[in-house]
């Protein structure tokens, strides 16, 4: 008998873990990203390379107009970092429950969002403001996305073509409690998709919505004399946010789609609801921006996530012996 040989895989693709280990890269980059933009929101301050851009700091700015214009774009940074960090916690989610499992499905959700998220990117330039720090970050998260699903395509089952987003997970009826709880999730995801391609197309055209303007005090023509450079850098952040929330609203509406009911699920749209949605909306709270019509789709797609959760719950959380309540 000859010598057995050892595992014969390189190390690079041991550790890469069939394409999990750079998503999780991936992912960790993203809520990293996320939780940045949230802190920089709470503290008011803009980055180093937006201040240089306008040639005026966030204090200068802010002692214009009561400071709103300053109080709405943290409002916009403040949502944004809240979807990026939701999109990471998909991703997690996505890499070590159904990749890990060979759901092709998860794949071309990876795949769909991350192409929806970075080519956001391209948007960003419409109105002459390119963020460098934005673009390096995009540039270092784009192998670990690169590399995560080249390496996990072999892991996939078959058939593992598009078509396995269209192949609907094992769930209670619709009509059932879980059925109805699911409806009000997609529902959910559904808005988020729609609200991701209406802000990513103002961010790239018009920028602001009359409710916008009305909040700060100002017209456009105001704001492009206050500073020519102060409509690029908010259509930048405008753009950023829609693209975010798209990528996310792909990630989320295979997710409710094509996975099982399960207890890490409930809990991962758990996280990613009071992700998106406390800072979305508690922002709004906190720089007086209330009004009623600017709000309703958030409001409502807060409600409509808790519902779906509290509808679900028995049905991802089975009692012991594998049996489900509905």
């Amino acid at each position: 008998m000859g010598p057995q040989t050892g595992d014969e895989r390189t190390l690079f693709l041991a550790l890469a873990d069939g394409g999990r280990l750079p998503l999780f890269a991936l992912a960790l980059g993203l809520i990293a990203s996320g939780s940045a933009a949230l802190f920089l929101a709470a503290t008011g301050h803009f980055l180093p390379h937006d201040e240089h851009f306008l040639g005026m700091t966030a204090e200068q700015l802010c002692s214009y107009h009561g400071c709103r214009v300053v109080h709405f774009m943290i409002h916009d940074r403040a949502a944004f970092g809240g979807v990026v960090l939701v999109v990471g916690l998909l991703y997690v989610w996505l890499a070590e429950f159904p990749l890990r499992q060979g759901a092709a499905w998860a794949w071309w959700a990876v795949l769909l969002s991350g192409v929806v998220g970075f080519a956001s990117f391209l948007a960003y330039v419409v109105f002459g403001y390119l963020d460098a720090w934005h673009g390096a970050a995009t540039l270092a998260l784009l192998p670990c996305y690169v590399l995560g699903l080249t390496y996990s395509w072999g892991t996939l089952d078959q058939p593992r073509g598009i078509r396995s987003l269209l192949v609907s997970g094992v769930w209670p009826p619709w009509g059932s409690r879980a059925g109805v709880g699911r409806l009000c999730l997609l529902v959910t995801s559904a808005g988020v998709l729609g609200a991701g391609a209406t802000i990513l197309t103002l961010g790239s055209t018009a920028v602001f919505v009359p409710e916008d303007l009305t909040f700060m005090g100002v017209s456009v023509a105001d704001l492009r004399e206050l500073n020519p450079r102060l409509v690029p850098l908010i259509a930048h952040d405008r753009a950023g946010f829609g693209g975010a929330l798209l990528a996310a609203g792909v990630a989320l509406t295979a997710c409710l789609w094509c996975a099982r009911p399960s207890r890490a699920l409930w809990q991962i749209l758990a996280l990613v609801g009071a992700a998106g949605f406390t800072p979305a909306i508690g922002v709004h709270m906190a720089i007086g921006y209330t009004d009623p019509f600017h709000l309703a789709p958030a409001v409502s797609g807060a409600a409509l996530h808790v519902s779906g959760l509290a509808l679900t719950y028995r049905a991802m959380h089975p009692r012991r012996g594998g049996k489900s309540d509905e």
